[in-house]
């Protein structure tokens, strides 16, 4: 398995990431935990330092969080964190796939399990423009490290060419529910908060509809793109990423939906970050939805957004 992925199995057609092991179609979250070799629990155990005495000496409210089947070391935390087991995460999803609302479709672990996460398919999809449909996911993260939230959030994947639309309107924050580990987790809670969520995505259709009736012009488009991969050199020069995304604007898969628009300009952004930039599949995968290029996605929509208003 690559360098940040620990573990991966996916259903159906290979992921847009390329990783990971095929697994039979309809599997239960149980079933799929274990496919993913996620079927693992981690534990708090006192955190000592070398001393004097035999036995060392108590770290006052710090505790090693370790992986129990293996001694892994994950993580250093504090008296009140509260670890969130790999099985109570996948049981979050047992009564939307019992009500056919969806189906397990992927799930991993990354950084040596410090994040684990699995990915479910809805039965719900849209199309931004005749044939251009976007498929919705529901990610759950549970990160067994200080300072990373719970996280479920709702994902959409353009079909054509398989980016991550994983990111939220400056207006639609609620699509991204987290809660902190010192807070007991409350599934009620979570699945009361999902409909705001939705009530995101709804938003989000709406600004991509949008997006793709308004026409950007070359000027504006290329300002667009600078702004989102600055030359950080010396030089005025415009950088290697602008221009290889500039290529992409008409080379990208599905680049005639919505052709001249800025949901065109938009997508050849994802299609930079989810599928170019990086040294490896993993390590894309990592930044487009846990690092810098979640952020740079979330800014290029609002950025859009902005000069598609202008036009």
């Amino acid at each position: 398995m690559a360098h940040n992925v620990e573990t991966m199995a996916y259903t159906g057609q290979v992921p847009w990431h390329g990783l990971g092991k095929k697994v039979p179609s309809d599997l239960t979250s149980d079933q799929m935990l274990q496919a993913a070799g996620l079927d693992w629990e981690v534990v708090k155990t006192p955190l000592y330092y070398d001393s004097d005495t035999e036995d060392g000496v108590t770290v006052k409210d710090r505790f090693a969080l370790i992986r129990k089947e293996d001694g892994q070391y994950m993580d250093t935390v504090g008296a009140n964190w509260r670890p969130l087991q790999n099985h109570q995460a996948f049981e979050f999803f047992n009564d939307f796939i019992m009500q056919g609302d969806m189906e397990m479709h992927t799930a991993g672990s990354l950084q040596n399990g410090k994040i684990v996460w699995a990915l479910a398919k809805m039965k719900k999809s849209y199309s931004v423009v005749t044939d251009d449909e976007m498929q919705q996911y529901m990610l759950f993260v549970n990160p067994h490290k200080r300072g990373k939230a719970i996280e479920v959030r709702s994902t959409d994947i353009r079909v054509v060419c398989n980016n991550t639309m994983d990111f939220a309107l400056e207006s639609t924050s609620n699509k991204r529910i987290a809660v902190n580990h010192n807070s007991a987790w409350d599934e009620d809670y979570v699945k009361d908060m999902l409909g705001l969520a939705h009530s995101a995505s709804e938003k989000y259709q709406e600004t991509a509809q949008f997006l793709a009736s308004k026409s950007y012009t070359q000027p504006t488009l290329e300002e667009f793109i600078d702004s989102l991969f600055p030359n950080t050199g010396k030089s005025d020069e415009r950088s290697k990423n602008a221009h290889r995304t500039l290529d992409l604007v008409h080379e990208q898969p599905g680049a005639h939906f919505a052709e001249g628009s800025w949901w065109q300009a938009f997508n050849a952004v994802t299609r930079m970050t989810d599928h170019e930039m990086g040294r490896s599949a993993d390590s894309r995968l990592t930044s487009a939805w846990f690092g810098q290029n979640r952020t740079r996605k979330a800014k290029a929509l609002n950025s859009a957004v902005e000069y598609a208003e202008a036009a």
